[in-house]
């Protein structure tokens, strides 16, 4: 029996404490890729780690391994930000990252990250606000990557980092986070990194009014968070944008029922008046 591309990323990532989070982040490609090959991206990068394993010494520390695959990944194989192009969907894309060699902070860290769990390198993702890091613990304390280049952060340059996202109200708040900045610098679950991928697509359909996309994307993030109300409500405004009325006025009902006094919720009654004689008329 054939199942379904939503299916199978549903297979994936059910199990909370053991995501394939590489092939599960290439799954995600499949609603524009439908014949997507999974074995080619990861044959890839099984031959990029086994070229990166035989230069390496048998006893090589976490510390040269790093600086190893930091030379392999940014300046011989070229991987690389892609400035020009930096809202072209293809950066979230990883099979087309790995052959262009161009993406985007997270999926260049998924790509970096599945070569270095490859050589013994247990480098982790780290969610930090507005731009995605890596992190490598060692004896001596907390490695901090960059995935745009290699680069290790200090306290201070993430301290900057942090800045434009901190409470602007209020001083004590804002000390506060500063002190705080651990809290930043935490372990993210694949489901949390899957996420943010997906939230990036979405903004970038929701910007160019594509709304079969945007579905597409919504029905994957709802997957990973089945209970988050404003999802589903921005699923339920892509079903009405694709005059899928009675889908969308489920949704927006949910949301409602969820949220009765957000902001919005005047103007989505009001759209939902609209979706009930729309299914009244296709009945």
């Amino acid at each position: 029996m054939t199942i379904t591309s939503l299916e199978y990323f549903t297979s994936l990532v059910q199990q909370a404490n053991d995501v394939p989070l590489f092939e599960a982040a290439l799954a995600i490609a499949q609603d524009v890729y439908p014949k997507l090959d999974f074995d080619a991206p990861q044959n890839e990068l099984d031959r990029l780690a086994n070229t990166l394993r035989l230069r390496l010494p048998a006893d090589a520390s976490a510390i040269q391994k790093l600086r190893l695959l930091n030379q392999f990944f940014y300046q011989e194989l070229g991987f690389a930000i892609n400035v020009n192009h930096y809202y072209d969907t293809d950066n979230s894309y990883l099979h087309r990252v790995i052959v262009k060699r161009r993406g985007i902070p997270i999926s260049l860290a998924l790509v970096y990250m599945e070569l270095a769990q490859q050589i013994g390198l247990p480098v982790k993702g780290v969610s930090f606000p507005g731009h995605f890091l890596m992190k490598l613990t060692v004896p001596s304390g907390d490695i901090m990557i960059d995935p745009a280049n290699g680069a290790s952060l200090s306290r201070e340059e993430l301290e900057e980092r942090l800045e434009p996202y901190l409470p602007t109200e209020n001083d004590e708040e804002r000390a506060a986070s500063r002190l705080s900045l651990i809290s930043y610098l935490q372990i993210a679950h694949p489901h949390d990194i899957l996420v943010r991928m997906l939230r990036n697509l979405k903004a970038i359909y929701q910007q160019s009014n594509h709304w079969q996309r945007l579905l597409e994307v919504q029905q994957r993030i709802l997957i990973l968070l089945p209970g988050d109300a404003v999802e589903r409500r921005d699923r339920g405004l892509a079903f009405a944008q694709l005059d899928c009325p009675q889908a969308a006025l489920d949704d927006l009902e949910h949301y409602l029922a969820q949220r009765p006094l957000a902001a919005d919720a005047a103007a989505l009654r009001e759209q939902a008046v609209e979706l009930r004689e729309a299914c009244k008329r296709l009945n």
